[in-house]
């Protein structure tokens, strides 16, 4: 008798309802034989070996990089030793695993169309490939010193020698290259204003033209006169007194001319302190207190001083009877300035009464009028021109010729820490206080004590008594 439900009977003869289930394909069965050992050659590696198939020879792989990417500064030794020890351990495992010649090929990517998956390089193979198998996407890097390390940038700035390493010396180094970039680089620079020649005061540039052709003129008109008079009349008066008003006149002026530095340097020395916390803004003042150095500080030309705010460095030269001059204004039997370097940056200074410490803005081609005293460093003449190889390096540096002249250089200084007087105008801005140049020169005024005609001071002033002390404040 038949049921409406179907049924069949198991393997252990119970009957069960439900229709018996369709027979499952059996797994090939996979094969226990061993690969033997490649010893690292691709071509032996069976399916695993494929994915690095190219015209390659056999054996250990080349120490070229496998891939360059954001990580391009990875040395070639390093990554060829990582890339060989990881086939050959690859390798080894196709070799050692059952069955593994017998495994079908998968791939994840794109196929071409010969059903083979397509391979691409991201980046320059090693010196085994060729661009037949892979495609690269930049030259190929220099060979770099094995160091381990994976950077981002590049491992040296210096030159390279044959095998890719940093360039070895056994010798001393040269600090020629290094004085001259830093000569170069302060002469660009946009920070430090460079003071010319005729930079230091002199009596008849800061005296006024006008007045000094019409005294000319006058004189001039005078001894016209004096001479028809004397002509017509006989009467030598006026000649007399022309003469002795034009004696007196250039008297004058010849004082003037060589005491108007130290006159000016009294008059500074004799204008009052002003205090920052009660100067008014657009005031001319004089602040005295310690200087800071501010962003660029400087390096004196010989002595090699750091951290200093202004430097100042001359070579002068003895001009004897058949010597030749240092410049076209040089007289006999003087010293002549041949050679100056005059250097002034932008600085703080702390007042003295106050506390209070404010930018004075001597930097960016500024006005400046240093009086910074010099002192002399070195004497060369014909016995001892050999004994200071560092002063010989300096003349060469600059293109200067020592031959057999009677040389002196000066050089002064204001390093940080040191106390100056600064004589500028009063400047604030959103609770900034700067001493700035001021708009037009400032009259000294007369000294009639000491017989001094008015001088006048463009820009800003810098007075130090004595630029090479050695004790300074420290700051």
């Amino acid at each position: 008798m038949s049921s409406r439900f179907p049924s069949h009977q198991l393997n252990n003869g119970l009957y069960v309802s439900g229709r018996p289930e369709p027979p499952k394909e059996k797994a090939p069965p996979m094969s226990s034989t061993a690969v033997p050992y490649t010893g690292g050659d691709i071509k032996k590696s069976g399916e695993l070996g494929k994915m690095f198939e190219g015209p390659r020879k056999s054996g250990q792989l080349t120490s070229g990089p496998l891939r360059t990417g954001s990580m391009s500064s990875g040395n070639a030794a390093h990554s060829g030793q990582i890339s060989s020890h990881s086939m050959n351990r690859m390798s080894s495992l196709s070799g050692g695993v059952p069955g593994s010649a017998s495994m079908k090929k998968t791939s994840s990517g794109p196929l071409n169309k010969h059903g083979e998956p397509i391979r691409k390089a991201s980046g320059p193979q090693g010196q085994g490939l060729t661009s037949g198998s892979r495609q690269n996407s930049g030259p190929l890097p220099p060979v770099l010193p094995a160091t381990g390390l994976l950077t981002s940038g590049p491992i040296l700035s210096g030159p390279l020698n044959s095998s890719g390493g940093p360039r070895k010396s056994s010798g001393p180094l040269d600090a020629s290259g290094s004085i001259k970039s830093r000569t170069t680089s302060m002469v660009k620079n946009q920070a430090v204003t460079h003071l010319s020649q005729e930079g230091s005061h002199s009596f008849f540039r800061n005296f006024p033209k006008i007045v000094f052709w019409s005294m000319v003129l006058l004189f001039v008109m005078g001894f016209i006169a004096a001479v028809f008079i004397l002509a017509a009349v006989g009467n030598p008066i006026l000649l007399v007194v022309v003469v002795v008003l034009f004696a007196i006149v250039s008297l004058s002026f010849a004082w003037n001319a060589y005491r108007s530095r130290k006159a000016v340097i009294k008059f500074i020395s004799e204008y009052p302190d002003t205090e920052l916390r009660t100067a008014k803004d657009g005031q001319f003042v004089k602040v005295s207190g310690v200087v800071t150095c501010g962003n660029v500080p400087l390096e004196s030309s010989f002595q090699r001083v750091p951290r200093c705010v202004y430097t100042s460095t001359s070579l002068y030269e003895y001009r004897g009877w058949d010597s030749k001059a240092a410049n076209p204004t040089h007289r006999r039997f003087t010293w002549g300035l041949r050679s100056v370097e005059r250097h002034v940056v932008d600085f703080y200074i702390s007042d003295f009464q106050s506390g209070l410490r404010a930018l004075v803005k001597t930097g960016y081609g500024a006005r400046v009028n240093p009086y910074v005293e010099e002192s002399a460093v070195i004497d060369i003449n014909q016995s001892n021109k050999d004994a200071s190889p560092q002063f010989i390096r300096w003349l060469a540096e600059r293109n200067l010729s020592s031959d057999d002249r009677m040389m002196r250089l000066k050089e002064g200084y204001i390093k940080e820490g040191s106390s100056v007087s600064v004589m500028g105008v009063v400047q604030r801005n959103d609770n900034v206080l700067m001493i700035v140049p001021p708009p037009e020169p400032v009259p000294t005024g007369c000294q009639w004590t000491t017989c001094m005609l008015p001088a006048s001071l463009d820009g800003i002033v810098l007075r130090c008594d004595d630029s090479s002390n050695p004790d300074v404040i420290p700051v």
